[in-house]
């Protein structure tokens, strides 16, 4: 899809937010992240759901899903964004925002329990992305020193046969954020 200009589609499709993702089912746009992802548990519910049974561990699931896209990847991005002794502070935030999610974590392989969950793919991009754009921008938000629960979390997630057989190559990664991170 075309980010640069917009395509007529995503306009057409999502005219409020103008951006992607968007999810065509029936003719119909189902638009943003977590919407989407719950859509797709509501909507094919041959196997077992992302979300916990009880509205407790629902409502749960969904703060923590809120909490990695409208706090810690803004977080993330103004690392990027700046430089110095800014970049210095957004880093700390985004420590401390980490550790927060970690002690979510204790004592469960993941976020839901024994099981991926809603949460566990909301923070994909922890697991995923996170480590290339390191290696890029050449500094360490997350360490086994800093993090383990949460690096234990990574390890035992991208090891996960169903995560496995669904996501693209590190080297497919890779070369599509190093040029994402030239074309800034």
């Amino acid at each position: 899809e075309s980010l640069s200009p917009k395509s007529p589609e995503i306009l057409k499709y999502n005219p409020v937010h103008k951006k992607l993702p968007i999810l065509l089912h029936n003719g119909k746009p189902v638009v943003e992240s977590l919407v989407i992802v719950e859509y797709i548990d509501e909507t094919w519910t041959s196997g077992s759901s992302i979300l916990p049974a009880d509205p407790l561990g629902k409502s749960n699931a969904r703060f923590w899903a809120k909490f990695i896209d409208d706090k810690l990847m803004p977080a993330i991005m103004n690392v990027r964004r700046y430089q110095g002794e800014e970049q210095v502070k957004a880093i700390d935030e985004v420590v401390e925002l980490f550790k927060l999610l970690e002690n979510e974590l204790k004592g469960k392989k993941f976020f839901g329990g024994d099981t991926i969950g809603l949460v566990d793919i909301t923070a994909n991009f922890i697991a995923l992305w996170l480590g290339i754009h390191q290696e890029i921008m050449g500094i360490q938000l997350v360490s086994k020193e800093k993090l383990p629960i949460l690096c234990k979390w990574i390890d035992e997630y991208l090891n996960s046969s169903i995560i496995k057989q669904s996501l693209p190559s590190r080297d497919e990664l890779s070369a599509a954020l190093l040029s994402y991170h030239k074309s800034l």
